[in-house]
């Protein structure tokens, strides 16, 4: 599963948190597994090894876990959303990225590959209905909460512009057409 879609999919699980931060913590716990994709400044072989091995395992969890809970105000929900928010991306890395890539989960102890038989190739429809589930989603809490995911990686002023366009967006193609020409 491409990064974007864990993005919206770990927003998703820690969106309703009060605090910014804890929701920015949950949203890259559910992105920090693919921190092992930067094997491949080292080469395809060097990624191709070590890609879904990594960061993909019990030890990333059990680390990123105590750093991001450490970080956070709502320490118990941040911890358990985070952990949510990890191992769904394990989860969807082993559904929907193919059956080349398993998942070595026990790393460092252990190098036993995990796989599923019920998995799809990476460029599918199915990736392709997950995503646009997600922005649908995301674009419905910007329009009602006054947040989107884009507060992961944007100041909160920019997600709050975010929001506001979906708002205007939203309120304009709900406003009658009679109404509309009036303007």
């Amino acid at each position: 599963m491409q990064v974007p879609i864990h993005l919206a999919i770990s927003w998703l699980i820690g969106h309703r948190l009060p605090e910014r931060r804890d929701r920015r913590l949950v949203t890259w716990a559910g992105v920090a597994p693919d921190l092992d994709a930067l094997s491949l400044l080292g080469g395809a072989a060097t990624y191709s090894e070590y890609h879904h091995v990594l960061t993909h395992s019990v030890v990333a969890a059990v680390v990123g876990t105590v750093i991001w809970t450490a970080c956070a105000r709502e320490r118990w929900k941040v911890l358990l959303f985070s952990l949510l928010a990890f191992h769904l991306h394990l989860v969807c890395d082993l559904v929907s990225s193919g059956r080349d890539w398993p998942v070595v989960y026990f790393y460092p102890f252990s190098r036993h590959e995990y796989y599923t038989p019920y998995d799809w190739p990476l460029a599918s429809p199915q990736n392709a209905l997950v995503w646009l589930a997600a922005v649908a989603l995301t674009v419905w809490i910007g329009i009602t909460r006054g947040r989107t995911f884009a507060e992961a990686f944007l100041p909160a002023r920019a997600d709050a512009a975010v929001a506001k366009a979906l708002r205007g967006m939203y309120t304009r193609f709900r406003r009658p057409s009679h109404l509309r020409s009036a303007e």
